[in-house]
């Protein structure tokens, strides 16, 4: 996909559609210092990742986002990088003027264009509201931005309307997803139960905090924090400890083998299994067998 920037001031394909004040697609291919310094926000800015790995700070909160996940960044907050330019990759960047996107009216009967315009008006607040600035498990808008990238390029009859309800569709994801992730934070001591035992089923998975994190539907960086709150743990070092419990448990058997207790607890091999079991509790694994079973 190729990359391309519109701004309203300079690109004729934006001066009958004025609410867009940027829209643009960018594909990193070699990094540029000073690319992308910490910056204040004029409008609201979607960014959009559809590849690679981004590590950003938004508003004074680090966040790492990934393809799928949205950078949601409100005016006035600021957005950049700490290393001060862009990673390998690619995303939508999607500036826009509410003020202006307030003054659209839609067609209809008098009934239905007071319940949309009062939807939008709905929406709009909850989006100028907003205290979560990542949001996870949006590839859905995907098809949304390409389609906003055809009608902007090829402008055939009806395309300004075809913009303004592709930006609403937008919204209403972002709006729902909002909903969902702040369902799902509320709610989190109930969700980590249940991650919790997820992770015990299946030890032996290579789990990332990425899958983790989706389990219970928040963004990683969100995730890492409340973990590290719920459990006095980063999540990977929970996981770690929950390995070890349930290798211990199985020690206790003597039927198990050390290496079969290793594989199934997760670990890579017998020798970091040791080494892990050590570090953790003091004994090697054939040492806490011996001193723990008959």
């Amino acid at each position: 996909m190729n990359s391309f920037s519109l701004n309203r001031n300079s690109s004729p394909e934006l001066r009958n559609f004025p609410l867009v004040a940027e829209f643009e697609h960018r594909k990193i291919k070699n990094i540029q210092l000073q690319s992308f310094n910490i910056e204040a926000c004029e409008c609201l800015q979607l960014y959009f990742i559809t590849e690679g790995k981004f590590n950003w700070t938004i508003d004074s909160v680090p966040c790492t986002l990934y393809p799928g996940e949205l950078a949601l960044v409100l005016p006035g907050h600021e957005i950049g990088s700490e290393k001060g330019h862009f990673d390998i990759g690619s995303f939508y960047v999607l500036k826009i003027d509410l003020s202006l996107i307030k003054q659209y009216s839609p067609q209809g009967k008098s009934r239905e264009k007071e319940l949309i315009s009062n939807e939008t008006a709905s929406i709009i607040q909850m989006l100028e509201q907003c205290t979560q600035s990542q949001l996870n498990d949006l590839k859905k808008l995907h098809p949304l931005f390409l389609n906003l990238q055809q009608e902007i390029f090829n402008q055939e009859i009806g395309y300004a309307t075809r913009l303004y309800h592709t930006i609403l569709e937008i919204f209403i994801s972002i709006a729902r997803q909002l909903n969902k992730q702040s369902s799902s934070q509320r709610d989190f001591p109930q969700s980590f139960q249940k991650l919790d035992q997820k992770l015990r089923e299946d030890l032996s998975r290579q789990w990332t905090v990425e899958e983790m994190a989706a389990m219970v539907g928040l963004g990683t960086s969100t995730f890492n924090e409340k973990v590290k709150n719920y459990t006095g743990f980063s999540p990977l070092n929970y996981l770690i400890n929950i390995r070890i419990s349930e290798a211990i448990r199985l020690l206790k058997k003597n039927e198990t083998s050390l290496t079969d207790i290793a594989y199934e607890t997760g670990f890579y091999s017998s020798q970091h299994f040791s080494t892990t079991f050590k570090k953790l509790t003091g004994y090697s694994p054939r040492q806490f067998r011996k001193n723990n079973t008959k």
